[in-house]
């Protein structure tokens, strides 16, 4: 029980910094800014994918829990959004770093996921352009029923807070859930399942939780999960990104649409690479 109370708070205070200055611009765009910047930000939405797969990348979830928040606000593109999460490592990286993956494995694997973000989201917003549908700043205390007139530090910090109790109350409860199952058991359900064993790992890829990520990597160094398995996780996987998106997005429906994007795109991806024999 330690233990589990531990690993939530760390996953949980971990986040702090991610959340209060991606609230903190948020407040800033929604209450200084005006419509010069909400004009920019459109015209930069572009480019969107692209950096959000690169920002993605960098070991820790903070990026994909600011993209939850700023796509809820109507400041970044789906696409971006989707960018970020596909990319996002969460633990991902340290595990092969400190199992001397070797930096050939480690730099195509990050390759993979960029290159799929990238397409993905550019593809993403392609649609949703067609489909007339735009960004519209200006949500964020409607969403969360703020003090907005106390300042944009007061306001940020209040959202801030709102947001991780959330977080850490959700991580506890699944890191008890995971304590009590084991890990192996979690592994075990997609061991020697060359189709299944791929959608089977998307979907333990969607759990918001580093455990997930932790898993599907080791279980790949290990030698008992294919590339194929390992790259659905890894895509689907978003950290706490998820868990923030559908906590601070009102619209279930679009959650549930993005949720299940997510899910097809890594299974695709996975089952691609077991097709084409890529190896890592």
């Amino acid at each position: 029980m330690i233990d589990v109370i531990a690993d939530s708070l760390i996953d949980s205070v971990r986040l702090l910094p991610f959340l209060f200055l991606t609230y903190l611009v948020m407040e800033y765009l929604e209450h200084k800014a005006g419509g010069k910047m909400q004009a920019a930000i459109r015209g930069a939405g572009k480019g969107g994918p692209l950096i959000g797969a690169v920002l993605g990348i960098f070991p820790q979830c903070g990026f994909s829990a600011a993209a939850a928040n700023l796509y809820a606000g109507g400041v970044i593109t789906t696409g971006t959004l989707m960018a970020v999460f596909l990319s996002t490592s969460d633990e991902m990286l340290p595990i092969m770093i400190s199992e001397n993956a070797g930096v050939r494995l480690i730099v195509r694997v990050l390759a993979v996921k960029v290159i799929v973000a990238v397409a993905a989201g550019l593809a993403i917003d392609r649609v949703f352009r067609r489909s007339g549908k735009e960004l519209q700043i200006g949500h964020l205390c409607e969403q969360h029923h703020c003090h907005c007139e106390n300042g944009i530090w007061r306001s940020a910090l209040h959202h801030t807070a709102e947001i991780f109790a959330y977080i850490l109350a959700i991580s506890f409860a699944l890191n008890l859930l995971i304590a009590g199952v084991g890990e192996n058991a979690l592994g075990g359900l997609i061991l020697d399942r060359p189709v299944a064993g791929t959608l089977l790992a998307g979907l333990v890829g969607l759990i918001p939780n580093c455990a997930a990520s932790v898993v599907i990597t080791q279980l790949y160094l290990d030698g008992v999960l294919g590339a194929g398995a390992m790259i659905a996780g890894l895509l689907s996987g978003t950290g706490v990104g998820l868990l923030v998106l559908l906590r601070v997005n009102d619209d279930r429906r679009e959650n549930l649409r993005l949720t299940s994007l997510l899910y097809l795109i890594g299974v695709a991806a996975g089952i691609a690479v077991e097709i084409l024999g890529v190896t890592f």
